[in-house]
């Protein structure tokens, strides 16, 4: 376990919203870590404290999720979420930031960058999903967010979570249980259905930053098709494969996981 500790959670006003992160580590160069669909920045805190010995990392409470600005006033598309991370970069004045994002996090750190990368450094996209108009469709099932979320508003053990994630450690369970309430079911459901309405891939061409996208072996997200084509459209993407490893990387193969976004 690393002895990088948690520094302190804060809140900004960056894009018109509350935009809350946890800090880990303050010293070497910013990386900011975009956490998935359903996953507030607590959850990824065991990454944070890794990542941190060698980084100053930020990880967000995306809009919608953990103590960020939420409810059905808000925007839950690709440019609002992108915009927010910008926003955020911008009014913490950092730079030759390293943009990490998981699953959802991936495709918005990915619109982030086209819209405006004069402040990032590189960008760590991990297992986006790569579904949108005419594709196929993400793997995982809506209902299996919304009903574990609607199950953690009455109040879940992490027993209770395991029928959810069977192969994560009572730690994991227990945190995830603890903090799913915070996920706003509406943002979810909107997230979700875009991921098949948007397209990801219009972006690919105009990254101008060093990207490594890593890919789960048993995730089933990212297929070789998929990452044909993604070579395809910008052949500078470094590709990584963690084995032994499904969407949530980390929960599976830490180490791997490391390993693959190391520089």
């Amino acid at each position: 376990m690393s002895e990088t500790k948690l520094l302190y959670g804060a809140n900004v006003h960056a894009n018109g919203i509350r935009q809350h992160y946890l800090r880990y580590g303050g010293k070497g160069t910013p990386l900011v870590l975009v956490p998935g669909i359903t996953s507030p920045a607590i959850t990824w805190g065991f990454v944070g404290e890794r990542l941190a010995e060698k980084n100053d990392v930020y990880i967000l409470d995306v809009r919608g999720r953990g103590l960020s600005s939420t409810g059905p006033d808000l925007n839950y598309d690709l440019d609002s979420y992108a915009g927010d991370i910008l926003a955020f970069i911008k009014v913490l004045g950092l730079k030759d930031v390293t943009l990490m994002g998981h699953s959802m996090g991936a495709r918005i750190a990915i619109r982030a960058a086209r819209k405006d990368s004069s402040a990032l450094a590189q960008l760590m996209l991990i297992d986006p999903p790569v579904s949108g108009p005419g594709r196929r469709a993400y793997p995982a099932k809506l209902d299996w967010y919304t009903e574990s979320i609607r199950l953690a508003r009455l109040g879940m053990s992490a027993e209770d979570m395991r029928r959810f994630c069977p192969t994560w450690t009572d730690e994991q369970l227990k945190l995830r249980a603890e903090w799913l309430h915070t996920c706003d079911e509406l943002a979810t459901r909107i997230t979700f259905e875009k991921f098949h309405t948007e397209d990801m891939h219009q972006d690919i061409p105009h990254l101008k930053v060093p990207a490594r996208l890593i890919v789960a072996t048993r995730g089933g997200v990212i297929q070789k098709e998929d990452e044909e084509e993604i070579s395809g459209l910008n052949p500078a993407i470094e590709i990584v494969h963690v084995e032994n490893a499904g969407h949530m990387i980390p929960w599976d193969n830490e180490e791997g996981f490391y390993k693959a976004v190391s520089v």
